[in-house]
């Protein structure tokens, strides 16, 4: 069963109960769930006594506060399914420059309708090249380019203060070579040797090599780096400065869960596991989503729930979309692993949509999948700090009497500057010529068309991106599950070239789509018609309409609908008071038309008249035909 159910109910049954008191209550009902996961990847009894002892000690040193925060939100239910959340994720340093900079422009947010924040990695890091802040020199000390401990507790503060959310990524498969741990391992330290994957010769590396793929096959070819300090070759599946952790040794899991609590502690409210697929590596195989990963997932997932339950996951899993359903948990793990989970197919495929202005790759996609646990959401986003990778799958593309092959070609040729006519101004990342596989990278403006439309005062393309760009937002705001705006696209950034001039930069084009956040623009909001302002007045109208819309919550209550019209997206919103809301969207740039008999057929729209929210006006669906304008996106409620 769900644990985290169980506890909801234990606290609400048990309200006279002291945070200490619950906190035996909620080990003891995870006890034997914590056994059975960690003997199934350790083996040695000692140890789970020290989980056991280690799990006492990890609760007394979480504050007071947040440990009435906890027993607060396990009243509250699954608040992460909540329509009146709408998430941002940022740079703290492109954004306003540190922690304290980000503390003057929380009323930018509390005004846009954001009460959601990811902040990109603020602990410290190497130097120069750091993968953007995912090579992590320590897991809870602050970057002294972004301020302090106390800058980010006094950030939490306002944070809790003003009804927001915090979350923080825990990079939880490798750390950098500069880590204490890797700095004792280059040293000789035995010990530390075996938090990571080290071998003395390439024996045991070339064999793993014939089932691992290259992540960063152009900057960083091969899993494996020879360290000469140490005299050994160290796995490093992302790139040569970061170490993959060695979870067969129990250490690991133990040092990291201690990682964790003390993010948790900090005030985070949503902890990003990173790279999680890659967890468990295994000879003979591709070392991504195995069956012990999940175990590891679960076994963080049940420790944090007994110490600090207000403190949830997320699944960084951009894998197939049956894989990704994994991360909430199966079988007696269902709903037991990752609370929240990326929808990353949904951005695939709506950039898929984008170029072929064709929906029925989407529709098929998203049908197939099976429903996700009632007690799990998603993070719905249309583009975030890393490239847009093409996780389409192959079967469904042939089916369309497409060749996979040659449709991701056309992807990365249309989005990538490869062809004259097309709109957008993206960048090939990590092309791999063997097989033909690569990602894209830009801003969601400069990949809709705003960029080459402003670059040729080309207005009609300038209104298409405008409507593109809204559309899409649109979609992500109505889906079900936490939306999630990069900074920047509320106000159409377009693609930031700077960082060729950078050399810690210029090899990594995702830089293109991490702009600086323009306040002088920003200033300029209210005053202007320009596209910026145009696409900011929009997102924020969306946004209050959600938040002022319960059927938004994810209650697992969304309906794909068949529209009759391959360039149309319809879904419902449905309700049991049956005030459901119905979603359309053309992603054609010509208008296209609906059979309005064919959607009065529709659970509970049958020969009503509706309420065009956005638009402020009356649309009745059955009587003839239905129109909708190039790229419009339609909430419809009934009166």
């Amino acid at each position: 069963m769900n644990q985290a159910a169980l506890h909801q109910l234990l606290s609400l049954k048990l309200k006279k109960k002291n945070s200490d008191d619950l906190f035996e209550l909620r080990l003891a009902t995870n006890l034997s769930l914590l056994k059975d996961l960690f003997f199934t990847i350790y083996d040695k009894e000692e140890d789970f006594h020290s989980l056991l002892q280690k799990l006492t000690l990890l609760y007394k040193k979480r504050p007071s506060h947040l440990k009435e925060q906890d027993i607060a939100r396990l009243g509250q239910g699954n608040w992460y399914q909540s329509e009146n959340l709408v998430g941002m994720q940022l740079y703290v340093d492109h954004f306003n420059g540190d922690l304290k900079g980000l503390e003057e422009k929380l009323d930018y947010f509390e005004n846009l309708g954001v009460n959601f924040l990811h902040l990109m990695p603020i602990t410290t890091r190497p130097k120069d090249e750091n993968d953007g802040g995912y090579a992590v020199n320590s897991y809870t000390k602050i970057d002294p380019r972004y301020g302090t401990q106390k800058d980010l507790q006094r950030l939490t503060q306002k944070f809790r203060e003003r009804n927001m959310y915090l979350m923080l990524d825990f990079v939880v498969n490798h750390t950098s070579d500069e880590h204490e741990w890797a700095k004792k391992a280059k040293a000789g330290n035995n010990d530390y040797q075996g938090y990571y994957y080290t071998y003395p010769d390439r024996t045991v590396p070339d064999m793993f090599e014939k089932g691992l793929p290259e992540v960063f096959p152009e900057t960083s070819p091969g899993n494996y780096t020879y360290i000469p300090e140490m005299g050994n070759w160290v796995m490093t599946v992302f790139n040569s400065y970061q170490w993959d952790l060695n979870y067969t040794n129990p250490k690991v899991f133990l040092e990291m869960l201690t990682n964790l609590t003390a993010l948790s502690n900090m005030g985070v409210d949503v902890v990003r596991f990173d790279a999680l697929a890659f967890l468990w590596k295994k000879m003979g195989t591709d070392s991504q989503n195995l069956p012990e990963a999940h175990h590891i997932i679960s076994l963080f997932r049940m420790c944090l729930q007994v110490i600090a339950p207000g403190t949830i996951l997320l699944a960084e899993a951009i894998v197939a979309p049956t894989q990704i359903l994994k991360y909430f948990g199966e079988g007696a793990k269902k709903g037991n692993e990752c609370e929240v989970a990326y929808n990353a197919s949904l951005m695939a495929l709506l950039w898929n949509s984008i170029a072929t202005k064709k929906t029925a790759l989407l529709h098929k996609s998203i049908t197939a999948v099976p429903q996700k646990p009632d007690d799990c959401t998603w993070i719905n986003y249309i583009r975030c700090h890393d490239d847009i990778g093409l996780g389409l799958d192959d079967t469904y593309i042939q089916e369309l009497g497409w060749n996979p092959q040659g449709h991701r070609k056309f992807l990365l040729d249309y989005y990538c500057q490869r062809t004259d006519w097309s709109p957008a101004k993206g960048m090939l990342f990590m092309y791999n010529p063997k097989s033909g596989d690569g990602r894209i990278t830009g801003s969601a403006a400069s990949l809709l068309g705003l960029e080459k439309g402003i670059t040729t005062k080309d207005k009609e393309l300038i209104g298409q991106s405008i409507a593109k760009i809204n559309m899409l937002h649109g979609i992500i705001l109505s889906f079900g599950g936490i939306p999630l705006i990069y900074a920047g696209d509320e106000i159409g950034t377009l693609n930031d070239y700077s960082f060729l001039k950078d050399t810690a930069k210029k090899e990594d084009n995702r830089w293109v789509n991490r702009p600086q956040q323009d306040w002088e623009l920003i200033e300029t909001l209210e005053k202007g018609v320009t596209p910026q302002s145009k696409i900011y007045h929009t997102l924020k109208q969306l946004i209050s309409i959600r938040k002022n819309t319960p059927v938004f919550a994810d209650k697992n209550n969304l309906i794909l609908q068949y529209a009759g019209n391959e360039h149309i997206l319809v879904f419902e919103r449905t309700s049991s008071s049956k005030k459901g809301v119905l979603v359309l969207c053309n992603f054609d740039d010509n208008p296209q038309v609906v059979d309005g008999s064919l959607l009065s057929k529709l659970n509970y729209l049958k020969d009503q008249i509706y309420h065009d929210v956005i638009n402020d006006n009356t649309v009745t669906l059955n009587s003839g035909f239905l129109e909708l304008a190039p790229y419009q996106l339609l909430w419809l409620k009934q009166f």
